[in-house]
């Protein structure tokens, strides 16, 4: 099992998204994602988000909001995921000029479902503007979304 955080910066109706295009080997070659990682020991996921966010973009997180939780089923090498879905609105810093896992790019909020995107990456993404929280598994074969469910929680 593994335990990872997806965080969405919003800045001025932009998302700053990572073009995975510079890591050997990665499951997520060609896509566009939110940044984040895999939790280390002891790491809450909060934690986790704020230290992935620092490494891989340069910005330091003043405000966390955990959206939803994904479970991917088997998605790496019988490996279940589990994902903390975050958005982040308050920040401050430098973006950095070369992330080692792709490029980073604000990509306006319009414009994100035409983005290279995991299938699953489409039917949760518009939930993240909503007040609600969500929980969902989406099950992947062969990296095509073959089985998903997500239920939004209202507050």
């Amino acid at each position: 099992m593994k335990l990872a955080t997806l965080c969405y910066i919003k800045k001025d109706n932009k998302t700053l998204m990572l073009h995975r295009i510079k890591k050997e080997q990665d499951i997520h070659e060609g896509k566009w994602n939110g940044l984040g990682g895999k939790l280390e020991l002891g790491e809450s996921p909060h934690e986790c988000a704020i230290r992935e966010i620092k490494e891989e973009c340069g910005l330091d997180v003043i405000n966390l909001n955990l959206k939803g939780i994904l479970t991917f089923p088997n998605f790496t090498k019988n490996d279940d995921w589990y994902v903390y879905v975050y958005t982040i609105n308050e920040f401050t810093g430098e973006l950095i000029k070369n992330c080692n896992e792709g490029n980073l790019e604000w990509v306006e909020d319009e414009k994100l479902l035409d983005l290279n995107l995991w299938e699953g990456d489409k039917i949760f993404l518009p939930l993240m503007e909503k007040s609600s929280f969500f929980v969902g598994k989406l099950i992947y074969e062969n990296k095509k979304l073959i089985s998903w469910k997500i239920e939004e929680i209202i507050k």
